[in-house]
């Protein structure tokens, strides 16, 4: 690489200097990585050890008031009629601390599944999931899942709302519930119209004359058709692509409602693309929003008809960018002829990163926490606890990662692994080669004090109940990780939980809080 440092090509490749923000949820400041400019990366590598997932839910908090604040302004600008409503899809991430933010930080609440379901009801009955909310539920639902809906229907909760996929479906709720319905139809893409990306997504949906069936079932009934789903693909990042099918769409929705009255949502689906995969991502949400609600109030306009309030379903973008995974460089094996360096991790990227290996050209940001003045590196990396040659990245016919020198203990940091990955994987479980999960770090905002929780890696013990096996105490010999010398450790205070009811507001006009910094009286609190 021509003798140069590793910030030096960083710094020619990104555009951006080695000290304060890498993008809108990564910095570098005095030598360190930290995430949301809040949270020292290298303090917490230093502290836990690695490998090591490091959970930070005001992140989550910051996203959605984000897309809140652009869909705001976007309406003033356009003067659009209708309301926004953001709904965030658990599937991206079902994890508790997860779901409680994103309802906390005032999302509505997307479902796929009868357990989906089950979650939301709990959190309704535990009073943290407020009555006001809508609950969208989407797929393909089998009797397990009307059931689950139908018994929150029966209990009370009148804001959830089934989308119809199949008229099968829809014979199923009629017959079992005994409450009025809010029902949704989500629309089914022709050939056609279909995204090349995810073929898939053909599977879900009603066609129009199916929807026209649906609107004349539900006449003489208590039941009202009250949303119109148009799903367009996953991870969108051409605005105008994604405009111009959205208003076939907007067209087809505003004929539906010269049918159907009652309609009044239009939900323009998932997609939302995130900054958390990549460092040369560039999207600009507001104006994606302003155009979306110009275009949408002059097709209602042409049809004589209220514009309609906007709903939208955010998974990855609500959750991708809260989460970290810090691994352990283990050994380094020379590549040979002219091949990058093979960096052998103490983990597995195709347990912590399916993604990585299932989907096609998915992209990771991936960088050292120090070393950024040594000399840079093409190298490729590989997952040191699985016996499998599938496990590395970057993948096949992609340029290799630029590291610094590698080296056995060197830290590196995976970024935008919030969303999917563990669930995919199986949060849990038993994994493959029966590699352990990671220790977590969950860190909450509860008023003025970031709660810190330490969940314990997965032992052999536990693996091996997992799997049927006797739990013995047979426990193998893990190497002790340096500690931190104990005047740069954060300080232990009282041990306080979060109050799972109360809303956890990110600050305003309060000093930068950074976790494992050299300084006191930052109100962390700590439990173990």
């Amino acid at each position: 690489m021509n003798g140069q440092t590793y910030v030096t090509a960083f710094t020619n490749r990104y555009g951006v200097g080695p000290e304060g923000p890498i993008n809108d949820f990564i910095s570098r400041r005095g030598d360190r990585l930290l995430l949301a400019d809040q949270i020292d990366l290298n303090a917490m590598a230093a502290r836990y050890g690695a490998p090591l997932e490091v959970v930070y839910c005001p992140q989550i908090t910051v996203q959605i008031e984000r897309m809140r604040e652009w869909a705001e302004a976007a309406r003033a600008r356009s003067g659009y009629a209708g309301d926004f409503i953001y709904a965030y899809a658990t599937k991206a991430n079902f994890a508790e601390e997860v779901v409680r933010t994103a309802i906390s930080s005032g999302a509505h609440y997307e479902t796929s599944a009868a357990a989906d379901v089950a979650i939301a009801h709990y959190l309704w009955q535990q009073g943290v999931l407020p009555s006001d909310r809508f609950i969208f539920c989407n797929g393909s639902k089998d009797h397990a899942y009307i059931a689950a809906i139908v018994t929150l229907r029966h209990a009370g909760f009148a804001r959830v709302v089934p989308v119809i996929d199949d008229l099968d479906e829809l014979e199923t709720l009629l017959a079992m519930c005994r409450e009025p319905l809010l029902l949704g139809v989500r629309e089914r893409h022709t050939p056609a119209d279909v995204d090349v990306n995810h073929p898939g997504g053909e599977r879900f949906g009603l066609t129009p004359d199916e929807i026209a069936r649906v609107v004349e079932r539900l006449h003489h009934t208590p039941h009202r058709l009250v949303m119109y789903h148009a799903m367009v693909g996953s991870q969108i990042e051409d605005p105008e692509r994604w405009n111009e099918r959205l208003a076939r769409s907007a067209e087809a929705y505003a004929r539906l409602r010269q049918r159907a009255p009652s309609l009044w949502l239009f939900n323009f689906g998932g997609g939302m693309p995130t900054s958390a995969y990549s460092l040369d991502f560039r999207f600009d949400y507001a104006g994606f929003l302003d155009r979306l609600m110009t275009m949408l109030a002059a097709v209602c306009d042409t049809h004589h008809i209220p514009q309609p309030t906007l709903v939208g379903e955010f998974g990855r973008y609500t959750v991708a960018s809260h989460n970290v995974f810090i691994m352990e460089v283990g050994r380094v094996k020379c590549g040979q002829g002219a091949a990058p360096d093979w960096v052998l991790l103490n983990g597995s990227l195709m347990v912590a990163l399916p993604d990585s290996l299932i989907v096609p050209g998915q992209e990771f940001i991936i960088l050292p926490l120090d070393g950024w003045d040594q000399p840079v590196r093409p190298v490729r990396l590989a997952g040191r606890l699985t016996c499998d040659s599938d496990d590395f990245f970057p993948r096949p016919g992609a340029p290799p990662l630029l590291l610094p020198e590698p080296y056995p203990g060197q830290k590196i940091a995976f970024f935008g692994v919030g969303a999917y990955q563990q669930m995919i994987a199986g949060r849990g479980g038993a994994h493959h080669c029966l590699t352990p999960e990671m220790r977590r770090i969950i860190i909450e905002r509860d008023e003025d004090a970031l709660v810190v929780r330490e969940i314990a890696p997965q032992n052999v013990g536990q693996i091996m109940g997992l799997l049927g096996y006797a739990r013995e105490t047979l426990e193998l010999p893990t190497p002790q990780h340096e500690r931190m010398p104990a005047e740069r450790r954060a300080p232990r205070e009282p041990i306080r939980a979060p109050r799972p009811a109360r809303r956890r507001n990110v600050l305003r006009n309060a000093p930068p809080v950074r976790y494992g910094a050299e300084r006191r009286g930052w109100g962390v609190r700590v439990r173990g």
